[in-house]
Parts: structure tokens; C-alpha cells; sequence
């Protein structure tokens, strides 16, 4: 039976171990971030330039784990203090801005966005 629910798919036989076969061109993700004044959520130009910088954020991570960022991947998520995935305790009164990326490199397919954090 082969899974191919993700990016990897998984070979089983009866009576061999689970191996992982990973298809050409595998990518894995990795966050940005960007912070601002929740204040500014309506002003399209500063959550712009947030986003610009989140994407910038995720590109230097990438680079400094030895990945190239796939062209056009960026996903953004835009949050304020009220929402819920963010912490008001370390991000008083912030507007958040997460951008996922797809990475692209050898063992890329090895990282992945999870939580808050890139695992």
C-alpha cells in the first residue's frame, strides 16, 4: 500500500520496514514574522510593508538553514491582540504578521512551520 497523503509518500509491504520515499523537487515551510501597532490594522501601505518584512524574515531564515525560498509561495497571516492565536501576554496591543514559506533546497523537505515556532 502507498500513501500519498503529503509530500512523502510512504512504501509498506507486509513483513518490511516503513520507508519514506521523497518525491522530486520535495519542499518544506518556514515562518516569518513581523510585528506592528494594531493601531495601523487598517492602513494598507504600513500592513504592506509588514508583510514585506515578514517575507524578508522568512528568507533570512531560510538562508540561514541553507534553503532557497520558492517564488510566490508566501502565504500571509495577518493577526491582532484580539485574536486568538496571539499570545497578549508578549504581544500586547501588536498586530502580527506571519508569511509561510515553501523552501526549496536539498533536505528541504526535512523543515516544516509548526506552532509559533520552525521545526
Amino acid at each position: 500500500m502507498v500513501s500519498t497523503l503529503t509530500n512523502v509518500t510512504v512504501a509498506r509491504h507486509p513483513g518490511f520496514p516503513v520507508r519514506k520515499i521523497n518525491a522530486m523537487g520535495s519542499t518544506g515551510t518556514l515562518f516569518g514574522w513581523a510585528f506592528g501597532d494594531s493601531a495601523r490594522e487598517d492602513d494598507a501601505a504600513y500592513v504592506a510593508e509588514l508583510k514585506r518584512e515578514a517575507l524578508d524574515n522568512a528568507t533570512e531564515a531560510a538562508k540561514s538553514k541553507g534553503f532557497d525560498v520558492e517564488p510566490g509561495s508566501e502565504v500571509f497571516t495577518v493577526l491582532s491582540a484580539g485574536d486568538a492565536l496571539v499570545d497578549v501576554d508578549t504581544a500586547p496591543d501588536s498586530l502580527v504578521v506571519r508569511c509561510t514559506v515553501k523552501l526549496v533546497g536539498e533536505g528541504a523537505d526535512k523543515i516544516h512551520a509548526e506552532g509559533p515556532m520552525n521545526g
